[in-house]
């Protein structure tokens, strides 16, 4: 995934530089670490010595195999008890709710270093691998017991919708602004989407590769069909249709999802995605960056290639630099609005322990049609 490099884009709101460690100990999260010469260069010797032994090609392949049954797992064990709702959401993309006023919901930068990535202790951490470092962010326990629903999931509907599609006759066909989430899990984006956006003409679809995971946001109390759409998707495979033609979509949301993926699959799905996008439209992401903490945690025998890893539930994550995804969305077709990085030191007061998080956040534009 080789691109030429540029200068790291960073948030334009204040640097912090650390030189007293006990200052630490008085904030939750700082904003815009920077890092010194010899803490970037540690972190590189975790990486390769963590990256020394990979696993054997048969069980790289075993986990691409049954990627869908780890992901089912891990929602039937979790539920929609595993993450936070992301209200962040609208300050860092404003264009999920471009009527918003920025006030509303109390939103701030600060509110969203607290909220994305908390330091408090998860389910699902275990001894083999950082299996749920990384969401620990969005981790809270708040279960809620639905009643089952039937999934979408089902060959016939797909072929009717495919058919309406020439008819101009389609989920959220008639919306005048249309997102979809790729990767939406339990719903802990789409929600506070529908509830902050009160735009009449807003449809919103999210798709998920875990069958359980739709299951869960069918069956909430705040899913209306006459606003969203949940389907099953593999966008890892080309013949698994959307349920909308293209160029019909105004922002496409990938949060923590294109890490889960293959690399060598990352530039097709992209170039599906594109294809969706209005001209005009535009693909927000946030992913996981390099030397996150979740990175350097990792053991050997864990990894699968170059920065790819296995978590202990059997999921896995890649670790991306500025430079990767910029090749991936411009090979695309797409322009660059943002793409910046986000080093975040993040403190839990209980353990006097801090966290090093690195993060990546993109907003690529299909270029206006002439």
């Amino acid at each position: 995934m080789a691109a030429p490099r540029e200068a790291p884009e960073r948030r334009p709101f204040g640097r912090r530089f650390l030189t007293d460690p006990t200052r630490l100990f008085q904030h939750n999260a700082w904003d815009n670490v920077e890092w010194s010469e010899e803490q970037e260069a540690s972190a590189r010797s975790k990486v390769q010595e963590n990256s020394s032994q990979l696993l054997p090609q048969d069980k790289q392949e075993e986990y691409e195999v049954n990627a869908k049954r780890y992901w089912d797992d891990f929602y039937k064990i979790h539920e929609n008890g595993f993450f936070k709702d992301r209200h962040w959401l609208f300050t860092e993309f404003p264009e999920l709710a471009p009527n918003r006023k920025p006030s509303q919901n109390g939103d701030c930068v600060h509110e969203f270093s607290n909220k994305e990535e908390s330091s408090n202790e998860g389910p699902g951490s275990c001894e083999n691998g950082p299996c749920s470092l990384e969401t620990r962010a969005e981790n809270q326990l708040n279960m809620i017991k639905s009643t089952p629903k039937i999934c979408t999931e089902d060959l016939a509907a797909w072929k009717y919708t495919e058919l309406n599609q020439s008819a101009g006759d389609y989920p959220g066909s008639s919306a005048s602004y249309r997102i979809l989430e790729v990767g939406c899990g339990a719903g802990n984006t789409v929600f506070p989407i529908l509830q902050t956006n009160n735009d009449p003409g807003l449809f919103v679809y999210c798709c998920d590769f875990s069958t359980t995971a739709v299951d869960l946001v069918q069956n909430n109390t705040e899913y209306d069909s006459s606003r969203c759409f949940a389907f099953v998707h593999d966008l890892c495979n080309d013949q698994s249709p959307f349920p909308m033609p293209d160029e019909t979509l105004d922002v496409v949301i990938l949060i923590f999802v294109l890490s889960a993926i293959l690399p060598e699959k990352m530039q097709r799905i992209v170039n599906r995605l594109s294809r969706l996008l209005k001209p005009g439209g535009m693909i927000l992401l946030r992913d996981y960056g390099r030397y996150d903490l979740a990175q350097l945690r990792f053991k050997k025998g864990q990894c699968l290639s170059d920065n790819f890893y296995v978590r202990g539930d059997g999921t896995r994550v890649y670790f991306f630099t500025q430079d990767e995804l910029n090749y991936l969305f411009t090979k695309a077709g797409l322009e660059k609005i943002q793409n910046l990085v986000d080093r975040r030191l993040q403190v839990n007061r209980g353990k006097q322990m801090t966290m090093y998080r690195v993060w990546i956040q993109c907003k690529y534009r299909k270029p206006a049609a002439p």
